[in-house]
This record gives C-alpha cells, structure tokens and sequence, in this order.
C-alpha cells in the first residue's frame, strides 16, 4: 500500500509502454493490474518528434516519440470513459512547460472523472526542456509545489536518471507536497548508423530503456530511498519476478512494467501471479515487509 493511494497490489504499467490500455485487453484482465498509467498526456496537442522514433539497441530500446498525443481535453473525452471502466487504479501522466500552466490543469482535471492520481513527467529526456524541472531540486520543488495546490488527488512526481544526485531532486519533490516518486525515466542515449554518418533516430538523441538501465534504475531507487520518507514507484528493464523483487529490496513500494510490454505483453500479469511464491521464498506475508531490507 502506498500512502494515499491503496493499490490492490504493487504491480503497475508504466506510461507509453501500455497505450491506452484497451489495445492491451485481450492479453489478461485488466481489473487485475494495481494500476494503469496511460501515455503521458499534454495540456496542447503534440506531433511529436520526426521518424524514425525508435531503435532497438543490446538489451534495451532508445525511443525519440516526443510526447506525441492530442492533449487533455481529447484525454478526457475520449480515453478516460473507457479507463475508468476497467476496474483497477488510474495514474494519468502529465507533462507540463511552466509554473504559469498549473492552475489551467487544475481547472482541467477537476472536471475529469476516474482518475485516481496524477504521475508528474518532469523527465522526458527527447522533448526541448522535458527535463528542466527533474535536474534542479529548487525548480522541481517549486513546480510540484505548484501543482500540488490546483488538484486534490495523490502525485507521483518521474524523475530522470540522467541527473549526478538524484536523491536531493527527490528531497525537492518531497518538500513540494509530493506523495510518492516514480523512478526512473529514460536514460539519455545515442546510436549511430556509421556508414551514413547519421543518427538512427530522426531527432538525434532519444531515451534508452529496457533491461539495459535495470542497474541504474535500481541505483537511483535505493539513493531516493535513503533521501527521502515517500513511497518509490520503481521502473527501468522490469520483466520478471526476480526483477520486481530486487526492486522490491532495494526500496520500492510499487514496481511499474515498461518495455516488456512491448515483448511480452504478459508480463505483468505473471509477476502479479509469481509474487506469492516469491515472498513466501523470502519468509515474508507481503511487499510491504521487505521494501528496503537490501544490506547496503
């Protein structure tokens, strides 16, 4: 359970890695899952960024998407109705480009109906500014402290990997108001086509995730951890039970499953269904007993 926001259990889907959810709902219930995070959504429609957008790189993939989506009002009527039908918790994720934005997404999701809490993206690392608010503790706490005051629901605030002291960020979200930390985005990276002399994806640089960064992930997890007295949502190459359980040790209270959607759209249903079995393992009744027991 993480404070303020009761999940059935701990298994999430983190955003951009699940659609909308209902390109996902013949693969499992979905009722299952203790929650959803949709694709991070905009207050204004985006494009997003130029094709090629994705690269599959040694165990990982770099995406460059750009936060493409129609914006919030499109959000709200015409994703939400079916979201709040599924029968389990849903996080929206927002990306906002001001303080001065705040008080509009206020007025915005106070009409909204279904959601449950609010995922702050302060860490997109292939949008101009996307993380501007995740790499300076004073501007992060000034903009969750900001968004804290025009909503009324629990907020999870991402932040980036791609940062020297991720704990002190984590310190000025926690001081903004906010209830727990997602952790991590993507991690900053680069591929290179050396016969053409270009980038492999059309905005040059993109976000790497997958496997790959599951050691810098759970890096940053257990720093947060000792920085701070909020719940950590943990993300980065999660795809299987032993992967949720290091999560799990290393300070997390909640794991959401990102890429291995794209590979394995199953897997968060059979980490949800291997979890029994693992605590039991480990002589533990729940999560709740071995969140930040790693000896280091």
């Amino acid at each position: 359970m993480l404070k303020k926001l009761p999940f059935n259990n701990p298994i999430l889907t983190a955003s951009g890695t699940f659609g909308y959810a209902d390109e996902m709902s013949g693969f499992f219930e979905l009722s299952r899952l203790g929650g959803i995070i949709p694709k991070t959504v905009t207050l204004f429609p985006r494009p997003g960024n130029q094709p090629p957008r994705t690269f599959e790189t040694a165990s990982g993939l770099l995406n460059s998407i750009g936060l493409d989506n129609d914006g919030i009002d499109d959000f709200i009527v015409t994703k939400l109705s079916y979201l709040r039908t599924i029968g389990t918790k849903i996080i929206i994720s927002v990306a906002i480009k001001n303080i001065e934005e705040c008080s509009i997404w206020g007025e915005k999701l106070q009409k909204a109906e279904g959601i449950n809490a609010i995922e702050l993206n302060v860490s997109c690392p292939n949008v101009s500014g996307g993380v501007d608010f995740a790499t300076d503790p004073k501007l992060c706490e000034r903009i969750v402290s900001a968004f804290c005051k025009v909503i009324n629901l629990p907020l999870f605030v991402k932040l980036s990997p791609n940062v020297f002291n991720i704990g002190e960020i984590a310190k000025g979200a926690e001081a903004g108001g906010a209830g727990g930390i997602s952790a991590v985005n993507t991690c900053l990276g680069l591929a290179v086509n050396w016969r053409t002399k270009k980038p492999q994806l059309g905005n040059g640089f993109g976000g790497l995730s997958g496997p790959a960064i599951k050691p810098i992930a759970l890096r940053c997890v257990r720093q947060i951890f000792k920085a701070v007295n909020i719940p950590i949502i943990g993300i980065g190459g999660i795809e299987t039970i032993d992967d949720a359980m290091e999560f799990f040790v290393t300070g997390a209270s909640a794991i959401q499953i990102g890429t291995a959607n794209f590979y394995n759209p199953t897997a968060a249903i059979k980490i949800l269904d291997a979890l029994p079995d693992a605590l039991t393992e480990i002589g533990a009744k729940n999560v709740t007993e071995i969140i930040g027991t790693l000896n280091c």
